[in-house]
């Protein structure tokens, strides 16, 4: 059976390489004909007006690798899926993909209206928020249904601990915060993919090692559908993944936590997304509080390198650095453990 799984994830991790790589090929050309071009925002940074135009709702791309590899990994090793899975696993990736592509739905929304419609914000706050409540609810409910969620999380350096009611509004509140922080990671050429890229594999190993074969073939399929996006996507980007990839990457990278009854790895694996994001909100807290004050020189925490002079490519492999110290810190807290 081991060697069946292997087997399993080169399928998952050549099939989404290929066919996100090769997808490129053609949805690249066709944004440019709708011209669905980036709209660089007036309260961004300045130095990123060079980028108006460029291709926007990429995220199509790996969308496509990611459910067709999966897909035919599913179809190809059918006969031994129920022995290694179970109907279980099964429905639990299934609830995975809701999660990815209902985020990325909102994700889609927020880019044509961006694009199309010519609104450069996209989607009001309170729209996306009315329609993440609503994605994030249907996936607790799918988990509950299947008796994957539970009040009881494991803490770094405590151990289990019941959360108790307490649990619910406060992995409902996370996942939400979660899938918007692996959004707003993405604000330079290749940092959401190389980031996304690095969680993965650390997804991968943590259910090597825990027997989740079903998070092993997802995370697989991600990461390497991320890679194939780096062909076009990697500084200088000829496309970017737009709200529609990004948001879909948020999904993911949430959801594997989740399915495998161990919501505290979003705390390593993601420990990128975390800090990007909680930049924006200690900046506008301490904004507010002091009546125009800033700590950092901009937020999210990616763009203040580049005004210290940083290029973005040594950004991306600094934070795919960071990422990657926070998967082995989550692997040693799992075998630990």
């Amino acid at each position: 059976m081991g060697m069946i799984v292997s087997w399993m994830l080169i399928a998952a991790a050549i099939g989404a390489f290929a066919i996100t790589a090769l997808s490129g090929c053609f949805v690249i050309p066709a944004l440019r004909k709708l011209h669905f071009g980036q709209t660089i925002r007036e309260d961004g940074p300045t130095w990123h007006n060079k980028k108006q135009g460029t291709p926007t709702m990429g995220g199509l791309c790996f969308i496509f690798g990611i459910l067709l590899s999966c897909g035919l990994v599913y179809a190809g090793f059918q006969r031994y899926a129920a022995d290694l899975l179970g109907i279980i696993q099964v429905r639990a990736a299934m609830l995975a993909l809701f999660l990815a592509f209902g985020s990325g739905l909102i994700g889609f929304l927020d880019d044509y209206i961006k694009v199309v419609k010519h609104r450069n914000l996209g989607l009001l706050a309170w729209q996306k928020l009315v329609m993440q409540v609503a994605v994030t609810g249907c996936f607790m409910a799918g988990l509950q249904m299947q008796g994957l969620l539970t009040t009881v999380v494991m803490l770094p350096f405590v151990g289990a601990v019941d959360l108790g009611v307490a649990f619910y509004p406060i992995a409902f509140l996370g996942i939400i915060f979660l899938v918007n922080a692996v959004n707003l990671t993405d604000g330079l050429d290749g940092l959401c993919s190389c980031v996304t890229f690095v969680s993965m594999l650390g997804y991968l190993l943590a259910a090597s090692m825990l027997s989740f074969y079903h998070v092993a073939v997802l995370a697989t399929a991600t990461a390497a559908a991320a890679a194939g996006f780096l062909v076009w996507n990697f500084y200088p980007a000829k496309v970017f993944m737009g709200d529609t990839g990004s948001m879909f990457f948020g999904g993911m990278v949430t959801a594997l936590a989740f399915i495998m009854g161990r919501p505290e790895l979003v705390f390593f694996f993601g420990i990128v997304y975390i800090w990007d994001a909680m930049t924006v909100v200690i900046q506008r807290v301490y904004y507010k509080a002091t009546h125009g004050k800033r700590i950092f020189r901009m937020t999210p925490i990616h763009h203040a390198f580049e005004m210290r002079g940083w290029r973005e490519v040594k950004i991306d492999f600094f934070f795919s650095l960071i990422a990657l110290i926070g998967v082995v810190l989550g692997l040693m807290y799992i075998y630990l453990g």
